[in-house]
């Protein structure tokens, strides 16, 4: 290993911070990466640290130009044109990464690494961080369940809507009959070996630290901290009550994601309840047959639903502050999702399914209501309560916590670091 530099004199007081995540908030918005991208820029901005971001880009790759590291955005932020990828066992096998992603750190010398996902990058990447830089400590906030479940981390059984609730290579090769009992096995110890390398663990929710505490992650390394978004608004509209009420859904319209849930509710409410779904989402990255379907079912929903299409994101809270109530009717075990951190901000209260995540961010009776995770005559029910007394919506925006603001997220995430560093 080639001898590295010394820090400059006058960055030596700086701690350097590069984080990680598997795609570029400049080429996509997903809340993983908009979350590291929002960290990075916030604790840049304090006094005595510094910065750098890291995402990727999937694209095929022919597409490269040079190296496969490259700095298309600014001189603090670099992108990852990612190669060949076992997503098995989260191996990256880009023979070009290794070296590139170490002359990175040898440029950077990071004093922290903290990785936004273990995807695109692959667990290796840890190793290739230990071997370069020794003393670098490396920080891996967790997102959904990859690592614990093949099919694609949601804990869901193949073949039907079925909840897991224990992963195990006996039951993994049930879902996946391709992949013996002994490569579930293998595959765990892989992921592991690459995880022990991990100085601490973030959870954005204690139902995903749990999880993943069960599965091998030691419970010392693990904190439960919410991820950054950002503050709320200088002014929050309050609806009176009155008039027609409005359930806004954000996010994608997929299956998983409940919005079938959502049209089956609307279809069972009687045409005198004063309400309407507002649906802002789109189905583009879905496959085709889930496409085909959901065409049909907009075509022939009821006048109590709206469909606006895809959103920017930086337009959520004008979108939000339109509606009443927000539904986030999710099948599956959500870790956090990010639009319940917007509705919070917002104070619009929350009719959430009671799973996961979303049962943990939601207190049942303060800050909304929990539904059985898909029943949609439950859900009409309670749309269909709340349509004819609008003073328990009125009362539950100003029971809600109030939204945690950026600066406390930032600064508990600064003392996790200087905790390491010392």
């Amino acid at each position: 290993m080639s001898k590295l530099p010394a820090k400059p004199a006058v960055e030596a007081q700086a701690k350097r911070v590069l984080v990680l995540t598997h795609a570029h908030p400049a080429l996509s918005r997903g809340g993983a990466e908009m979350s590291a991208a929002a960290l990075s820029q916030a604790i840049g901005g304090s006094d005595g640290w510094q910065t750098w971001l890291m995402g990727c880009s999937r694209e095929p790759e022919s597409a490269r130009a040079g190296s496969c590291i490259t700095q298309p955005f600014g001189d603090n932020s670099y992108l990852y044109s990612a190669g060949p990828f076992n997503w098995f066992a989260f191996a990256n096998r880009d023979k070009n990464f290794p070296k590139a992603f170490a002359d990175v750190l040898r440029e950077i010398r990071p004093d922290i690494l903290h990785f936004h996902h273990y995807l695109i990058f692959g667990v290796d990447a840890f190793l290739i961080a230990r071997q370069v830089l020794p003393d670098c400590k490396i920080v891996l906030t967790l997102h959904e369940y990859q690592a614990i479940c093949n099919h694609y981390g949601q804990m869901i059984k193949t073949g039907g809507d079925v909840l897991c609730h224990e992963s195990s290579p006996r039951d993994c090769n049930h879902c996946f009959p391709k992949y013996s009992r002994a490569d579930f096995f293998l595959r765990q110890t892989y992921i592991q070996r690459f995880f022990d390398l991990v100085d601490s663990f973030i959870s954005p929710s204690q139902f995903l630290a749990d999880r993943y505490i069960a599965w091998g992650v030691p419970a010392a390394k693990m904190t439960v901290m919410e991820n950054i978004v950002r503050a709320a608004p200088a002014e929050i509209s309050r609806p009176d009550g009155s008039g027609v009420l409005r359930i806004g859904f954000f996010g994608q319209t997929t299956r998983l994601k409940g919005i079938n849930v959502v049209l089956n509710a609307a279809d069972m409410l009687e045409d005198d309840v004063a309400m309407v779904f507002d649906i802002h989402g789109d189905d583009s990255d879905q496959p085709d047959e889930f496409r085909a379907e959901f065409a049909k079912r907009r075509k022939k929903a009821g006048r109590n639903v709206r469909f606006h299409g895809a959103y920017d994101n930086r337009r959520v809270d004008a979108l939000m502050q339109q509606v009443d109530v927000v539904v986030v009717p999710s099948i599956w075990w959500e870790n956090s999702p990010v639009v319940i951190q917007e509705a919070i901000r917002n104070r619009r209260p929350v009719i959430c399914s009671d799973l996961g995540g979303m049962a943990e961010k939601i207190v049942h009776g303060r800050d909304g209501w929990h539904m059985t995770a898909g029943d949609a005559a439950e859900l009409a029910g309670i749309v269909t309560r709340l349509a004819s007394d609008r003073a328990e919506v009125v009362a539950m925006m100003q029971s809600m916590r109030p939204a945690v603001a950026p600066q406390v997220t930032v600064d508990t995430h600064m003392a996790l670091y200087q905790g390491l560093l010392r």
